[in-house]
């Protein structure tokens, strides 16, 4: 990344600042205290600092960007890759060799063999399992009776990955072994990358054996798909069969573990990330029985009172800003890392080869110098006229470049399906008590949040 990639003026590299210290680090922990404290607030507060402000997590220091348009340079630029505390925290459940972890030519060959399941032209083929899934959620809830909006939301992410995606019988064993094993694995990985105490995470205290005992279970149920496909001898045109019949560079069958790497990639950070946002917009709906009203007469006119369907979603342009709302506010993606790979510049800012740096679309995405009124919800900002308002780049729920999300409309088609067949049959009450408050891991979402559904 060359400091006029960024900025026009030609700069000497002896011009370039080193970023300000953030303030408020503590002797051996650095600012990881205050990350595994109150993560949101110190990330959002890091913007009145500096568009590029340093900070110690324990012994290193690393690179906090708060700026949109240093966040698209970063996520654009060759001289960084996939690496620092969150990949590294990820590498225990994704590995080495997915598509989510991998740089380099391994990438782009990864990318090649799952983009056609992605690409738009596929996505209308997983209308009725979309559908199915959908309308299975409105089918097992009943009026008055508290649902457990964890447990749904990784239900419906997981069957609908594995049914798309991986053609298999996923069961509801399954996909509740999944959501717990996925919970514990996520807050232990973010707990690992904020305080990193090394050895201390291998002594036997209960919290590690659990995320042991999570991350194992993970791995042993990719094996139990990967296993029960070969031995049936099924070859349907799905990710699986192309992961099974993929090739490497010299034309050999890619390695059993980069087959196991990439349907764990396949199917837990997407489960986790999906889950994660139907959670949210259940929260939303029950929080703005506006929107949710918006949202039924919206598909009502569309579907003329029939049965919501995929062939409906691009119609439904209220309900798809809400999901982009939803997205905005409460990403669930909500903290990333790069790492330098040559010494390098971001803005007027010197990054030393080998820096870690970070970045939060939770804090950009809330930031007020990009959003009037930034902490309402108001999927109207995404209407045409006013969506051009909006900094390139304050605004990117599936990453940008080369590692953008290649599942992002799969993702979109899924929840805007989801609202909309929920929100035809159900308005919502959030549950007194539950969901006050926001579990912070890797991921984002809220804590054992609980909703009512009640018929219109």
């Amino acid at each position: 990344m060359t400091v006029d990639a960024v900025n026009p003026e030609t700069r000497e590299v002896a011009d370039l600042k080193e970023p300000p210290l953030a303030g408020g680090a503590v002797p051996v922990l650095g600012h990881g205290l205050k990350l595994a404290r109150d993560p949101l607030a110190f990330m959002s507060q890091l913007r009145d600092h500096g568009e590029v402000v340093r900070l110690k997590l324990g012994p290193k220091t690393v690179y906090a960007v708060t700026a949109p348009a240093l966040t698209g340079a970063l996520a654009l630029s060759p001289d960084y890759k996939i690496d620092g505390p969150v990949w590294e925290s990820l590498e225990g459940l994704l590995g080495k060799q997915g598509v989510a972890t991998a740089n380099g030519p391994l990438h782009r060959r990864q990318r090649r063999t799952i983009q056609p399941a992605f690409r738009l032209a596929a996505i209308p083929a997983y209308g009725p399992i979309m559908e199915e899934e959908a309308h299975a959620l409105t089918e097992r809830w009943r009026p008055g009776v508290p649902v457990d909006a964890t447990a749904e939301s990784f239900r419906v992410a997981v069957r609908i990955a594995a049914r798309c995606l991986l053609r298999g019988q996923y069961m509801d064993e399954r996909a509740e072994r999944l959501s717990t094993d996925l919970a514990t694995v996520f807050r232990g990985m973010y707990r690992r990358m904020v305080l990193p105490l090394g050895p201390l995470y291998r002594l036997p205290f209960p919290s590690n054996l659990e995320f042991n005992r999570a991350l194992a279970d993970l791995h042993l149920l990719v094996d139990e798909i990967v296993t029960e496909r070969r031995a049936s001898g099924q070859k349907p045109d799905d990710l699986l069969t192309a992961l099974l019949e993929a090739k490497d560079d010299n034309g050999d069958p890619i390695s059993e573990q980069e087959i196991h790497d990439q349907v764990v990639a396949i199917l837990t950070p997407g489960s986790e990330t999906i889950a994660s946002t139907v959670m949210w917009l259940l929260q939303i709906l029950a929080d703005h029985p506006e929107h949710a009203e918006k949202v039924r007469a919206e598909v009502e006119s569309v579907t003329g009172g029939a049965p919501v369907g995929f062939e409906h979603v691009r119609r439904l342009s209220h309900t798809n800003n809400v999901v982009v709302e939803a997205l905005r506010l409460r990403p669930a993606v909500w903290i990333l890392t790069r790492r330098a790979l040559t010494d390098t510049a971001l803005g007027v800012y010197r990054i030393p080869a080998g820096a870690d740096i970070i970045y939060s679309p939770y804090a950009i995405q809330r930031d007020p110098r990009s959003y009037a009124r930034h902490l309402d919800f108001d999927p109207d900002r995404w209407l045409p006229e006013r969506a051009e308002e909006v900094p390139k780049y304050a605004m990117s729920p599936f990453s940008v470049g080369n590692r953008k999300c290649p599942s992002d409309h799969f993702s979109m088609a899924q929840l805007s399906l989801i609202v909309a067949a929920i929100s035809a049959k159900y308005r919502f009450r959030q549950v007194e008590d539950s969901g006050a408050t926001t579990r912070v891991g890797i991921t984002l979402r809220p804590h054992r949040l609980l909703v009512e559904p009640v018929e219109w």
